[in-house]
């Protein structure tokens, strides 16, 4: 099999393997337990968070762990709401986020809420003038994703920042950095945040571990009550395995950042050399601003009929994002471009493990499937 779907999720690296399969078999106690058995697993969550934070460029203090990406975008959102209810209704993002943040807005709005939604141009990018333009005295809220799950592009969270810190506004400032982590060079100072989303399973750990980043010295309120886990924030026991495991696989990458970044940019970069000189009837729809994501199109040959067929052939790769399947894609839709283009859309993605050979195999199949089409006609 080829895998180049990588923006959806990613193969469990074999550390991480290994330090979940350690922690469910040697080290199970509950964090909270006060016997020895609990203080070993309650001392390994802590070196576990250290090390996570540390791959996020924060304080242990400031990362709370969740299940996923889009419980963090949830919490953050809500919270930041509640946190500047007195202060205005207004909440600022992009028509291109995930729906794990456009859907709990869109909630907001039913419950009277104004939200400005800002549109990017046809490469996917979002103008920080449009931006700073649309901030007002009562918002509360701007979230805006650092990297596009579709497109790849990078949105300019750093300007937003510093628009809302010289307007004055009381807006907190949210980013979904899902697909930014580890691939991407940031840390919620340099970026001016006060809330960044992360998830695991993007990052070559497993699927349901993700955290939520805030900043030291706001105080938010947690989405869920219970028991005091995380600090009161996100009550529930700790999924100490699956943080184990993310820990592990933050590590691996840290130690081998250099190489993983450049290994993904040479696959990407071979991949849409080889697209655009064997298909000249193909479109570069984004070569994405990161290293992972990029995105073509083959107008006239429908991107679902596409990603059978190349199925079919052992080679995964998607028609947008992997969470609304069946569905036309809000993102690719936002870039204004012609039906045509929108309709042969194909996401490829690629991991530390891409190879350029891997790139040529996927442009070879779909010259072989153009040219089936052709001749069936």
């Amino acid at each position: 099999m080829i895998y180049l779907d990588n923006a959806a999720t990613t193969r469990v690296c074999p550390e991480a393997v290994k330090a979940a399969i350690a922690v469910m078999a040697e080290g199970f106690g509950n964090p909270s337990s006060r016997y020895a058995h609990g203080v070993a697993a309650a001392e390994r969550l802590q070196a576990d968070r250290a090390a996570v934070a540390a791959a996020v460029g924060c304080l242990p203090e400031e990362l709370f762990f969740t299940s996923c990406g889009t419980e963090g975008d949830n919490w953050a959102i809500r919270a930041a709401v509640e946190y500047g209810k007195r202060k205005g209704r207004h909440i600022i993002t992009t028509a291109i986020e995930h729906s794990a943040v456009l859907e709990p807005i869109r909630a907001l709005a039913s419950q009277g809420y104004e939200v400005t939604y800002l549109r990017p141009d046809r490469w996917g990018h979002i103008s920080p003038q449009e931006l700073a333009a649309a901030l007002r005295p009562d918002t509360v809220l701007v979230s805006m994703m650092l990297v596009n799950n579709e497109l790849g592009t990078i949105l300019p969270v750093k300007e937003a920042a510093a628009a809302i810190r010289a307007s004055g506004c009381p807006a907190l400032l949210h980013t979904d950095a899902v697909q930014a982590f580890l691939k991407v060079p940031f840390t919620p100072n340099d970026l001016g945040v006060d809330l960044l989303t992360i998830s695991g399973h993007k990052v070559r750990a497993p699927k349901g571990i993700g955290a939520l980043y805030i900043r030291k010295g706001l105080r938010l309120k947690p989405m869920l009550l219970g028991g005091g886990q995380e600090n009161g924030m996100r009550p529930g026991t700790e999924p100490t395995a699956q943080i184990a495991a993310l820990a592990a696989a933050c590590q691996v990458w840290m130690d081998h950042r250099e190489r993983y970044a450049f290994g993904i940019q040479r696959a990407k970069k071979h991949f849409l050399d080889v697209f655009s000189a064997a298909l000249p009837q193909g479109v570069v729809v984004s070569p994405g601003d990161a290293p992972h994501i990029c995105a073509v199109s083959l107008p006239g040959y429908p991107s679902e009929m596409l990603v059978r067929e190349l199925s079919d052939r052992g080679i995964c790769v998607s028609s947008g994002s992997a969470c609304h399947r069946g569905k036309p894609s809000h993102v690719f839709a936002a870039t204004g471009r012609p039906k045509g283009e929108l309709l042969g859309v194909l996401r490829v993605s690629f991991s530390p493990e891409s190879t350029p050979e891997e790139g040529e195999a996927l442009v070879k199949a779909l010259v072989e499937i153009c040219s089936a089409r052709v001749a069936a006609r």
